[in-house]
């Protein structure tokens, strides 16, 4: 295993932290206007966008496009979960919970080699 395996999902999964932030981070300040909390999430976008595409282009030829885009939509997922339940005060379900699992599963599936 090379240091690409193992930097490229971490890569990604910084920057679906991040963009969860950005999507959802703002909900937690109603007090903020909205355009306040518009350039906040862009704020927080552009170095999520430049830690993705920095890793799409340094995992390509480790991981195949299709590799990198299940990470990516499965970490999104999760951190968009993390985010609602530990920063929003949101609770998860058993149900979403399993269906985490399965997209961990489905990730594996993807990669599998």
């Amino acid at each position: 295993m090379t240091k690409v395996h193992v930097l490229v999902p971490i890569m990604l999964f910084a920057s679906s932290v991040i963009m969860a932030f950005a999507w959802l981070g703002h909900i937690r300040f109603r007090s903020w206007g909205f355009p306040v909390a518009l350039v906040v999430s862009w704020l927080l976008v552009l170095p999520e966008y430049i830690l993705n595409v920095s890793a799409i282009r340094y995992g390509h030829g480790t991981y195949t496009g299709g590799e990198m885009a299940s990470f990516n939509l499965c970490a999104g997922v999760l951190c968009v979960a993390l985010v609602s339940q530990y920063f929003l005060k949101e609770s998860l379900t058993r149900r979403q919970v399993a269906g985490f699992v399965l997209m961990a599963v489905a990730v594996v599936l993807v990669v599998g080699d």
